[in-house]
């Protein structure tokens, strides 16, 4: 497991509701339709899978639904941090069992205040110390309101079962720091499409992309793009993209993410309470974007 290659897009996938019910029948047409994009892997129970929303059983059974759906040759990350570090290992190893090949684990962030370098360090050692899949660190301060720091980053990066990280804090000064800390066996991974060229063009292997999930193959391209040093052309097609990936992030989140999804032929579905469904003023905001950003999209939505 530790030869996992990161060096490629994951699209952190979303999971569709129904009626506050998964369909996974939308699931598996998602990920056939991934299957063919040129992604490297998925990440399922991300943040944008609507995970905090999960019983242990139906993360169980997503994670199962995406293993039988998806392509062999894919990597397979599963989101199974959890506040406690025993229940992280618990529910890790469970869906290690199942097929999972890497954990992407959150920071814990309800007692934040005391989410020291020091707590942190001790957490996630003995997570990786006690997990059969390798771990990625999950850095996302918009959600948790903790940050990963750069000496805690050094710490860890040195654990065996410790393999990369997943930076959602769009600090790209951050990222550079980062990859001054660890050598090249460890995986830096961007966790927001808005700066995936300045990442990769400092050393990031690739990305976990919310925006993957309704343009996989123009994340791939701009990750495409930058290996074969056309940075001229990544620049156009990243600043495409921005609109695209602040709209369907930052401004309407989940909703306009799976909404985005449906006008560009996936299937979002609904989200699950508390989280609301767009308004119509607002679908009409992203059917805009995106036809600005010349994607082609169903009309008939």
């Amino acid at each position: 497991m530790a030869g996992l290659d990161f060096n490629g897009i994951f699209p952190p996938i979303i999971t569709p509701f129904q009626k506050e019910e998964i369909a996974y029948n939308y699931l598996t047409e998602n990920m056939e339709k991934l299957n063919k994009s040129g992604i490297k892997g998925v990440v399922v129970l991300g943040s944008n899978g609507e995970n905090v929303f999960l019983s242990e059983e139906e993360k169980i059974s997503v994670v199962s639904t995406v293993i039988k759906a998806v392509s062999k040759d894919m990597v397979i990350i599963v989101g199974s941090g959890c506040e406690s570090a025993r229940e992280t290992i618990y529910l890790t190893n469970k869906l290690a069992e199942i097929g999972a090949q890497a954990a992407l684990i959150v920071t814990p962030f309800y007692y934040g205040s005391k989410m020291t370098d020091e707590a942190l360090i001790k957490y996630y050692s003995t997570v990786a110390d006690n997990t059969d899949i390798p771990v990625l660190l999950y850095n996302v301060p918009k959600f948790t309101g903790v940050n990963l720091g750069i000496e805690a980053l050094a710490v860890l990066a040195k654990h065996p079962n410790i393999i990369g990280i997943k930076d959602s804090s769009g600090n790209v000064n951050q990222l550079g720091q980062y990859l001054n800390k660890v050598d090249n066996s460890f995986s830096i991974l961007v966790g927001t499409a808005g700066a995936l060229l300045g990442a990769l063009v400092l050393g990031c292997k690739g990305g976990i992309l919310a925006l993957a999930n309704l343009v996989p193959e123009k994340c791939v391209e701009l990750y495409q793009l930058v290996q074969e040093g056309k940075l001229k052309e990544a620049r156009e097609l990243q600043l495409r993209m921005i609109p695209v990936n602040h709209a369907t992030t930052v401004s309407y989140g989940i909703s306009g993410l799976k909404y985005a999804m449906d006008l560009l032929g996936y299937k979002g579905g609904e989200t699950r309470l508390p989280l609301l469904p767009l308004k119509k003023e607002e679908k009409e905001k992203i059917r805009n974007i995106l036809l600005e950003a010349e994607l082609k999209i169903n009309t008939n939505l």
